[in-house]
């Protein structure tokens, strides 16, 4: 199954957190940085739809992911110092704080670290203004209310709702792109590694056995320790954090179409997967291990997540 993305492309005028914008040509490639949600998620061979909020700009496959590392100024309010703020374009003062309504001229501002992304993905970019409007890219979404400049999509859906359109031949291009063929060798890359990831897994090991928390038991060859939060986001392994999962499911239950109910502890299957047996017979059944108060806190959150608006 093909992932798919439906990232915010608006020029000059793109932000995010108060920053400096990022440097974008839609039919070649996309930027953003560690400090957008999802951002390690985007991989070779994803579609990328690309849009400006009222409309589809393009479509295209990704050929590439270039990943660096770069220092970003960050702009905060000066009152509250949150970096919630928006250029006005008309108005003064200049800065409006959507976190406490403050308006002000000169923003406060600091630097950080951060990791670099940015997508090629020129080769068989499809032009699609006037083809879908926001609205209908916003119901094409894992979660159609997301605000988040980076969201899942289900390419399925995209890719009918494009052969609905004039331009069926050039999706159906877009579809066969994958046979182009992919060049070898190998490239001198910046790879940041989850410390401490391997004594987490043997941790996880040592707690729950060899099964899979969903499916039940398996090697431990296939076993993935997965965290019940974004280690992303925090960076540290919590104790009672994880549990061990399949490859496949972990890539699931991080994109929330596996879940747990809160309120019953069965797990809860996204009504996508339903066409797919061995995911959707999973639904109302158990976990495979005992669930303790911290493991419920964390699933309760990925719950919130991913479930809140259904």
């Amino acid at each position: 199954m093909t992932n798919a993305w439906l990232v915010l492309a608006l020029g000059d005028n793109r932000e995010h957190g108060g920053n400096d914008g990022y440097d974008d040509n839609p039919a070649e490639h996309y930027s953003w940085d560690s400090t957008v949600q999802n951002h390690a998620r985007v991989a070779v061979g994803d579609v990328i739809a690309l849009w400006d909020r009222k409309e589809l700009v393009g479509v295209s496959v990704i050929e590439a992911v270039d990943i660096g590392t770069a220092k970003k100024t960050v702009y905060f309010c000066p009152q509250c110092e949150k970096a919630n703020i928006k250029r006005r374009q008309r108005q003064k003062p200049t800065f409006r704080c959507g976190s406490c309504g403050a308006l002000f001229d000169n923003a406060g501002r600091t630097t950080k670290a951060v990791t670099t992304y940015r997508s090629r993905h020129g080769k068989v970019w499809m032009d699609g203004r006037g083809l879908l409007s926001g609205a209908a890219l916003r119901a094409l979404c894992d979660s159609p209310k997301s605000q988040l400049s980076m969201r899942p999509a289900r390419w399925e859906k995209l890719r009918d709702a494009l052969l609905e359109t004039a331009k069926a031949d050039a999706v159906f291009g877009l579809m066969d792109s994958q046979r182009v063929p992919i060049p070898g060798g190998h490239r001198v890359a910046e790879v940041h590694t989850r410390v401490g990831q391997a004594a987490f897994r043997a941790a996880l090991l040592r707690e729950q056995g060899e099964q899979c928390a969903i499916s039940g038991p398996a090697p431990a060859d296939v076993l993935e320790a997965a965290h019940l939060y974004s280690y992303a986001e925090t960076g540290e392994h919590h104790d009672f954090g994880g549990m061990l999962l399949r490859r496949d499911l972990h890539r699931l239950f991080d994109n929330g179409r596996i879940a747990v109910d809160p309120g019953t502890d069965l797990l809860d299957i996204a009504p996508e997967l339903d066409a797919y047996p061995t995911y959707s017979e999973l639904h109302g059944k158990p976990l495979a291990f005992r669930l303790r108060p911290e493991h419920r806190v964390w699933l309760t959150a990925h719950w919130n997540m991913h479930r809140a608006d259904s």
